[in-house]
Formats: C-alpha cells, structure tokens, sequence
C-alpha cells in the first residue's frame, strides 16, 4: 500500500508541473495594464489551464500509473472521469431521482471541476490498463482487444462507480467540505499544523496526498486555483502557500550553509559543491529535495526541527496576513510571477521574514549539528575502500549522466538486484530484490545528494532536476542486461598511486594545457556542476568564455566529436586524454549552439580553431556557458596545477601537468 501511494504522489507531479505554465500566463497578464487586451488574453489563457486541473488530474494520473506509460491509458482517464460529470449534472441527476432540479443536493454542483473525481478517475483507468491492455477478444471482436479495449472497460466501470457516487457524493463531499471549514477556522495554527506535516510526509513520499486538500478543490479550500483565479480573501487566500517562500529561498539555503561550516576539512569542498547546488536550487526554483534528502536520514533530528521551523513560519506568514503563491514551488520564479497578483498581500514583507528564517535555520542547525554530533554531509569519517570494485567500464561516449547511472548500477546491484527503475522530479524511485545488498557509500560517491531506503525493496535516491537523464541511462543498463565487472577504483586510490610513483624514479615529461577560449580562467572546482566541480571526470581547468571561438588545449589527435556536439574529446601527443567541453547542462540544446570544425583521427595544434560556440543561444536556454578542459586519464598524471586565476587570451598557457613518459 505504501509503495502504492508513493507511485500515486510521483504521478501527481505530472498534472502538477503543468501549473507554472498557469503561473506565467497569470503572472505576466497582472504585471501588464489591466485595460490592455494582451493582459486579458494571458489571463484567459492562465484560467484555461486552472479551471479544468481534475482533467489534468484524470489524464495525468491514468498515464503516470500505467506500467508503460502508454497514451491509451491517459485516454482513458479522460474517458473515465467524463462518465460522472456527465451522469451527475444536477439536471440529470433530478432526472433519476425523479424531483426537480431545485431540490437536487447542492453537493452534485460541485462534481464538475473536482479534482477528487480527476483522481478517482485517473487510478480506475490505470488500473484497468495495467490489467487489461494484452487482453485478446474473440476473432469477431478482435478489433476491440489490447489497449483499445481499456476506454470502453473504463466507461462501464465508471458508470458503477457513478451508481456509487450518486448515493454517497452528498454526504461524502459535506464530509471533506466540514473539514476544509475546520481547518480554515484554525487559520494560523491551521496553516502552521499544515507546514509542519507536510515536510514530515515528505520521506514517505505522501506528502502530495495532502497537497491537494489544501491546494486543489477536494475540500473547497482551494488555496492555488483561488489565489491565481483571484477569487478568495487577500490576505487569507494564500496561507497555505505564502510560508514556504521564506524556508525556501532562504531558510533551506541558510540551513545548507551551517551545513558546510560543519564538515570536516578533508571534505569541504565537496560538500560545498553539494550544498551549493543544493541551495541555489531551493531559492531559485523551490526544488529542496537536494538539500532535505542530503540530511534526512542521516541527521533525522535536524529534519524534524527543519519541519518545526517550516510550520513555524507557515503559522507566523498567516497570523500576518502576508500572502503570495505559487504553483510550482516557493521559489524566486513563483515569488516574482504571482507578487502583483491580485490576491497577493504584502509579498515583500515575506523576504523580511525570509531574513528572519535564514538567521533561525543558520543558528538552528549549527546548534543541533553541535549538540547531538549529528553526521550531515561531510562529517562522515573517511574511509579506506580496496583498490578494485565491481563496476561497469565507463568510455569517452558516456555523458555525465552515464557515467553517474554507471556508479550507482553497480552500487546498487546491477540487473540481478533490479526489480522497477522509475523516477519523479528529483529522485530516481526503484524497486529492488533487497536494499540490504546496496552499497549506500558508493552510491553516494556518485554525487548523488542523498539516500532513502524506504523497506526491504524500495529505495530512492536523490538526484535533482535532472534525475530524467540518469533514469533514462540507469534503464538502457538495465534494458541491455550489463554485467558487472572488476574495475579500477580511481578515486580511492589515485591518492596512493601518486604517492607510490613518487616514492620510485619515474620519467615524466611536462604537457602544457593552453586555454581553449578568451575569458576568465577558474578553478575546476568552482564549477558550477557538481560532476565537474568534485573532480569526478578528472581535473583541469575552466573558462568562463567572452569570444564564441573554441581553440584546442593541447597538439594531438580528435578522438571524437560528440553527437551532440558540446563536448569534444582530443588525445595529446604526450598521451593525455582531454575532453573539451562546452557548456553545463549543453547535452540537452542537441547541439543547436555548436559548430564544429574537426572531425574524428584530425591532428590539431593547440591554438587550432575547433569549433564555434553561440553564447547567447545557450545561455537563451538557461545554460551556464563554462567551457571546462579536462583530463579524463588521470592515472597518467603525476600532477597537476593550474597556472593562477586570471583573465585569459585564447592558446595562453592556462595549466601544467606532469605526464609519466
């Protein structure tokens, strides 16, 4: 059951992430004057979307809970919740009954448009998919069999349920109606109760289940589709969303830093890139599964007073009256979209608390990190894992995203230990044989932002927004039947290579790394990507670019180009194995900003025009334009060190390495 509820929570994100479509639509429309026809237009299309969200939820439901996500599901779904809106008018429901319209319970007024009948309908037509979609007729109604048969079974067992809902829909929808009265008759203790259950729901994944009496219509609070419809109170409208933005876009950031502050030295820098990015994530966008799964487990107390504090400040933005919405999450995005709403009250004042919040999160969780010795990231003790491990061999092909689904692959298991690989916004959701057989450090290696072994079988693990990519390449693994292998492990040992070949005579020579680009040169570890940043792909340098004009880094040889055409992997003379990569993130823009000029087994000269890169395009994409040179064969580096932060001309001397001859 619970497993069944957490599929039901990730596939509530699917009509959810529609909604920041409404927010922009309704955002822009209120932001322009309210006489000109553009404003009316944005605003009908934002109300488009607001007004029909138990569709969305009928749809939605019924494709995420199917097994193949096949769109014959999400027919379906529509199928199965237009039989009680249809059957349940109030005129047709005198109809049966036999009285006059007048006399029909209010309660069938409310069918339409109610996101619970979305839901009920969208679970119905999953689970009749799942069961039914290879079902074969007879020759004579074969026509009929497999997935064309799930709408029509969809629609009789609607008009069931339908039969059930005209005698238990009254009394039902007064029921959840008395409640969300109860609950608004609470009003700041209320909104404060919600705050605080809904981050402690948040590791059991039922968190969305009471998402939607408070946000959506089930109960008649309705606290998005008002605010956003502009149809509630001001300063009451709006309660149940307006508390988050203060934890989000700068409790959770503040919390990540006491976080930092707190790691041993030996694994401060890579808790910063964690926590960094963890940050930037929550304030930007209000994604805080990053940064709340990194701790969660490991340092539970801190969760829970993580919990208190997010009620705190969802009580204290009621008991004031200061409201804004959002449709995504309480981040900057939400925050400037829905400020000159209508419904929204005195939203600036929710950045003072959101200052107020930063100083209680810092202190808070320094103090509890202090006094209970709790092992939030970068406290763990270092270890000493053995020089081979079992692992799948990583190739100049692998993008990032696989070679991370690589690591976590092997640490998981591998195929034997698989069962499902499914995902949600931020965390990847498996179902395994046995979690026990999980090498939770390993995993974490992966740079990962956090672990959740739920039972004996299922397991999250936290990855960000960009969990799609790493699901997608977990699953070719998985698809394809890889088999785990011994592999070097590089990054426990490259540290006791170095000292090992310095203890003997070993001949070097020194390869000199020129820079690829005009602009600044930066450390590799202030990238803003955690892959590159941690060092995970090897070490090298980066350059913030102000010239689209890629040059190579070294005299060698093209190895490839990649299809996509961000990222371009050179063999030195000296034997180095270098990967130019242009752009974070630029994987996703299939290579519409790139020209390339080399092609695979061309000898180049460092200097050599290898490609071209439109900045404004990627950056129009809302990618960072960091081009990054890495050396991806690391155990033929001796050392290596950069020449200094600068600003750089292209084919300028930007590092040194120390090669074995």
């Amino acid at each position: 059951m619970k497993t069944y509820f957490q599929r039901m929570g990730r596939s509530l994100q699917l009509p959810v992430a529609v909604l920041p479509a409404a927010a922009l639509l309704e955002g822009i429309g209120h932001y322009l004057p309210a006489n000109w026809v553009i404003a009316q237009f944005l605003q009908s299309g934002g109300q488009a979307i607001l007004s029909n969200l138990s569709i969305l939820f009928a749809v939605g439901l019924a494709l995420g809970m199917s097994k193949d996500k096949d769109g014959a599901s999400a027919l379906a779904g529509l199928v199965a919740y237009l039989i009680p809106v249809s059957v349940l008018k109030p005129d047709s429901v005198a109809l049966l009954k036999g009285i006059k319209v007048t006399q029909v319970d209010p309660a069938f007024n409310a069918i339409a448009g109610n996101v619970f009948i979305g839901i009920v309908a969208g679970l119905v037509a999953a689970a009749l998919y799942n069961r039914f979609h290879e079902t074969r007729l007879p020759m004579a109604l074969s026509f009929f069999s497999g997935k064309r048969l799930v709408p029509i079974l969809s629609a009789l067992t609607m008009l069931v349920i339908t039969i059930l809902l005209l005698l238990i829909w009254p009394p039902l929808y007064n029921a959840l109606v008395a409640f969300g009265k109860f609950m608004v008759s609470l009003g700041a203790v209320g909104a404060g109760l919600y705050g605080f259950f809904n981050r402690l729901l948040i590791p059991t994944g039922l968190h969305q289940a009471l998402n939607q009496v408070f946000w959506f219509n089930i109960a008649g609070i309705n606290d998005i589709g008002k605010f956003w419809s502009n149809i509630g109170t001001k300063g009451v409208t709006g309660m149940y969303m307006a508390g988050f933005f203060p934890v989000m876009m700068f409790g959770l950031p503040a919390g990540a830093y006491a976080i930092y502050r707190n790691a041993i030295p030996e694994r401060k820098k890579e808790t910063a890139s964690l926590m960094l990015a963890g940050g930037f994530a929550s304030f930007f966008t209000g994604v805080t599964e990053p940064l709340e799964f990194s701790f969660m487990f490991v340092a539970w107390p801190l969760y829970v007073l993580h919990a208190v504090f997010t009620g705190l400040s969802l009580g204290f933005a009621a008991f004031m009256h200061w409201t804004a919405g959002f449709t995504f999450s309480a981040g900057l995005v939400d925050f400037v979209l829905s400020a000159h709403l209508p419904m929204a009250n005195m939203p600036l004042m929710l950045l003072v608390q959101g200052l107020v919040m930063a100083v209680i999160y810092y202190f808070g969780f320094n103090f509890a990190i202090h006094k209970f010795n709790l092992m939030t990231p970068g406290r763990e003790p270092l270890t000493d894992d053995s020089d081979q491990v079992v692992g799948v061999e990583v190739n100049d092909e692998d993008n990032k995203y696989s070679r991370q689904a690589k690591q976590i692959y092997a640490a998981i298991g591998g195929k034997d230990n698989i069962s499902v690989i499914d995902n949600c916004t931020t965390r990847l959701r498996l179902q395994l044989k046995d979690t026990d057989l999980v090498n939770q450090s390993s995993v974490k290696n992966a740079g990962v932002a956090g672990v959740n072994v739920l039972d004996k079988t299922n397991i999250q693990i936290v990855i960000g927004t960009e969990v799609q990519f790493v699901a997608d390449a977990l699953s070719k693994l998985f698809n394809n039947g890889t088999e785990l292998t011994k592999v070097k492990n590089t990054q426990n040992s490259s540290n006791e290579e170095t000292q090992t070949e310095n203890t003997k005579t070993v001949k070097t020579v020194v390869e000199n790394l020129y820079s690829v680009v005009h602009g600044a040169l930066m450390d590799i570890s202030e990238v803003n990507d955690a892959t590159f940043a941690q060092k995970m792909l090897g070490d090298g340098f980066a350059v913030e670019p102000t010239d689209s004009q890629v040059v190579a880094p070294v005299d060698g040889t093209i190895m490839s180009v990649f299809p996509t055409k961000h990222a371009i992997a050179i063999k030195s003379d000296e034997g180095l194995e270098i990967l130019v990569h242009m752009g974070i993130d630029t994987v996703q823009l299939d290579g519409k900003p790139f020209k390339v000029n080399v092609s695979e087994n061309d000898h180049i000269k460092h200097g050599d025009v290898i490609a071209n890169m439109d900045l404004d395009k990627v950056r129009d994409a809302g990618k960072d334009t960091t081009i990054m040179v890495i050396i991806t064969n690391m155990d033929q580096v001796i050392s290596y060190k950069n020449e200094s932060d600068q600003n750089i001309k292209a084919n300028e001397l930007a590092g040194k390495a120390d090669v074995k001859a």
